[in-house]
């Protein structure tokens, strides 16, 4: 009995920091940069891997443009919408772009409806306007597959939650960016001239999206 006390009380006194470590929202990812940012910037990009890796293929479209990349490796929705705050309203830019969802579709924090998932798209969307940031919803990207998640299949599901986004956009005079249209090949997917692993979008890609972007930022 002693020692099951003594187990009890040893995992009470560690879940708090291990809840703590684990920074679920990822508000340290850029806390630092954001710190040192001392001019407003024109755009905010929020996002997943797509968005962070986006400024680091081609930092000099964020730099040359006063835009700022704060996408996160493997984000949902729901941790896009807890770190908003931070990430976007803080900065008061002109506009926030919002590509989201990928993850999401993929179960990376578990089972998520789509209606759930477009609930977080549009709550981002209202803390925008609520403090006078312009909104612009992107499609997600094709994908027949993730290697991460080898057990799902992306491709309906994606075009199903980018059919829900560009309604919405439509209810709420939001512009829509349609990045799916250009990219997909024949099976809905991302091919490998834009991505080596089907999900992730090499420097050409970025620059066809970059040209497609800049129509509506402009």
């Amino acid at each position: 009995m002693k020692m099951i006390r003594t187990l009890i009380t040893a995992v009470a006194i560690s879940l708090p920091a291990l809840c703590q470590a684990q920074d679920w929202a990822g508000f340290n990812r850029y806390a630092e940069q954001n710190a040192q940012v001392t001019t407003t910037p024109k755009v905010v990009f929020m996002g997943d891997s797509i968005t962070e890796g986006w400024a680091k293929e081609d930092p000099a479209f964020f730099t040359d443009n006063n835009f700022l990349g704060r996408g996160i490796s493997g984000q949902t929705t729901s941790q896009m919408l807890v770190r908003f705050r931070k990430d976007v309203i803080d900065f008061s830019p002109r506009y926030v772009v919002i590509l989201a969802g990928t993850n999401d579709v993929a179960k990376n924090n578990g089972d998520i409806s789509l209606d759930n998932v477009l609930g977080n798209i549009i709550s981002m969307c209202e803390l925008a306007k609520a403090n006078r940031i312009k909104p612009i919803l992107c499609a997600v990207l094709p994908a027949t597959g993730f290697w991460w998640r080898p057990e799902v299949r992306p491709a309906d599901d994606l075009i199903r939650l980018n059919s829900m986004i560009k309604e919405y956009a439509r209810s709420a005079k939001i512009p829509f960016v349609d990045y799916h249209t250009p990219l997909k090949d024949e099976h809905n997917g991302l091919p490998e001239v834009h991505a080596a692993d089907g999900v992730h979008p090499n420097l050409h890609c970025y620059k066809i999206m970059e040209e497609i972007i800049l129509d509506y930022i402009r």
